[in-house]
């Protein structure tokens, strides 16, 4: 039962308030939590109703920056609040796999998200299960465990269907004009009831026809892959060759361009 006190709150800071806070970064602070319903004995009038638990969901706070001025903060919040509930919906809409949306309040810059149960692909994979890269939907008490040489077979897939299922998520996002920014193995989720892949965090979400922007998404994630996991050049050329095949005509101006973009990573690797 809340305090008077409480109660007196908005429902978005009653909520964050009895959420756990799971991780907290520069920008936004990540929480599990539970949406409550009333639930009534059916007469319409609610005298005696109960609150009655849901699924839990994932909120995503941007709070507030004191370093910017306050009008410039509210401005900038409810802009990132709302583009991303908007990739989002654009992404379902095309039947990208990512997190259903289950409340938008940017007043308060908060993103109530499905929650996913499962590891990030980062976790899964050799060289990513450092405890200070936490993803989204990764609880802390859940980061030691490893209970088989190979943890990904404990979804009943194997490495291989992994990278096809990214290359297509990616694909699927790519031709809706959904531009994710972060391309991570962090930002991917294998999720345990379906064992198939979902995207997350789209906070650096754009909308975007350009070949450019995709070959420096597809250059984000190949960087990721090399930099978090040993041996990975299998890996990503797994993901890439799911990537193509679904993009078909698509693809070929996407792969000159990604050819481009590493020339030019290249070069500024070299001069330092």
């Amino acid at each position: 039962m809340l305090s008077s006190s409480s109660s007196s709150k908005p429902p978005t800071q009653q909520l964050l308030q009895s959420a756990d806070l799971i991780s907290q970064g520069a920008e936004a602070a990540i929480y599990k939590a539970y949406l409550h319903q009333f639930s009534s004995s059916g007469h319409g009038v609610d005298h005696g109703a109960v609150l009655k638990a849901s699924e839990p969901v994932l909120l995503k706070h941007r709070f507030h920056k004191h370093y910017r001025h306050p009008s410039l903060d509210a401005s900038l919040t409810r802009q990132r609040i709302a583009g991303e509930a908007r990739a989002l919906m654009r992404c379902m809409r095309s039947g990208v796999a990512v997190p259903g949306i289950r409340m938008v309040d940017v007043n308060e810059g908060v993103l109530g998200i499905e929650w996913i149960d499962g590891k990030s692909v980062r976790q899964l994979l050799p060289g990513g299960a450092e405890l200070e890269d936490i993803s989204e939907h990764e609880e802390v008490d859940e980061i030691h465990e490893n209970g088989t040489a190979d943890p990904i077979a404990d979804y009943g897939v194997s490495r291989d269907a992994l990278m096809d299922m990214i290359g297509v998520e990616i694909a699927k996002m790519h031709l809706a004009d959904i531009i994710h920014g972060d391309l991570t193995t962090s930002n991917m989720m294998l999720r345990k009831k379906k064992s198939d892949v979902v995207l997350i965090d789209f906070g650096l979400a754009y909308h975007s026809t350009l070949v450019e922007d995709k070959a420096v998404d597809l250059y984000v994630l190949e960087r990721a892959f090399a930099s978090t996991h040993p041996e990975s050049e299998p890996l990503f050329a797994g993901v890439l060759s799911a990537y193509e095949k679904r993009m078909c005509k698509h693809w070929l101006p996407i792969k000159k361009r990604l050819d481009d973009v590493r020339l030019r990573g290249r070069k500024r690797s070299m001069v330092g």
